[in-house]
């Protein structure tokens, strides 16, 4: 894999000590201030190299890259976080949970879910112009999905440059069972209602999500390959919120209808119930 050069604002000094800052901060359960004094806010390529090496580490410790995901493709996320473009992150299979999972509360620092499409392919994305009938067609099927972001940074208090180099905060995944084939729906035309313990706290459509999943799956593609570590048969990806992420308490259920997709869940169990892993 070849790995981003940071520019010159930065540092591979400053590049370390952002992802060990971030590394503590996970094995600790605590977390930590931003790394935007070390890296600054807006560059790219630096946060990038943090998001690698805490990915390194993570890989160095067992861990196995499962997917991707794609961040801040909504509208209505982006103006949460005050951000205005995509960003990714790397899947482990230690976060995928099945459907009606008890996740534990441990796990995640800051928990905040939302819903999603994830689409598993059936064929790599690694050659060839990466057009959008190729992405189609390396679709094996789509399934409903929660994702439960989890921020490092305390109080969620990030820049761009922070979520990136926290892997796109990632924490989890739930997926549903009801798979579907792109023969089978538009995932632009999908509808989305998320609700927590029953009352409805967020709506969407596959067109809140770069204007059709199809496009963010594409732009991550491209985006994979030109770091050198292309999307491959087999993986998941997460492709963006289809509408705001809200924030979970331990003991809540978390229900997802992604029509024609069907229905996906979770319960956030106590925080005694699960240590962080």
């Amino acid at each position: 894999m070849s790995h981003p050069t940071p520019a010159a604002g930065s540092t591979p000094d400053a590049v370390t000590a952002a992802a060990d800052r971030l590394l503590a901060a996970q094995a600790a359960g605590v977390p930590c201030p931003p790394v935007r004094d070390l890296i600054g806010r807006t560059d790219v390529h630096a946060a990038y190299a943090v998001q690698q090496r805490v990915v390194r580490a993570r890989t160095a410790a067992g861990g196995r890259v499962a997917g991707r995901k794609i961040g801040l493709t909504s509208p209505a996320v982006q103006a949460q976080l005050g951000v205005d473009r995509p960003d990714f992150g790397v899947l482990f299979a230690d976060m995928q949970y099945p459907d009606g999972a008890a996740v534990p509360a441990g796990s995640i620092l800051q928990p905040r879910a939302e819903a999603e499409i994830a689409f598993v392919l059936g064929a790599d994305l690694a050659d060839g112009d990466l057009t959008l009938e190729q992405v189609r067609a390396a679709v094996d099927h789509a399934v409903a999905a929660i994702e439960i972001c989890g921020s490092r940074i305390a109080g969620w208090d990030i820049s761009f440059a922070d979520t990136v180099a926290d892997n796109a905060s990632a924490g989890a995944y739930v997926l549903g069972t009801e798979r579907r084939s792109l023969r089978e729906f538009e995932p632009r035309e999908a509808a989305m209602t998320m609700s927590v313990d029953g009352e409805q706290v967020s709506t969407g459509t596959g067109a809140a999500c770069l204007g059709d999943p199809l496009l963010a799956l594409r732009w991550l593609a491209r985006q994979a390959r030109e770091l050198g570590d292309p999307l491959r048969a087999g993986q998941v990806v997460l492709s963006g919120a289809l509408g705001p992420m809200r924030a979970v308490e331990p003991g809540s259920t978390v229900e997802a209808v992604v029509a024609p997709l069907g229905t996906v869940r979770f319960t956030l169990s106590g925080p005694t119930e699960g240590a962080q892993r």
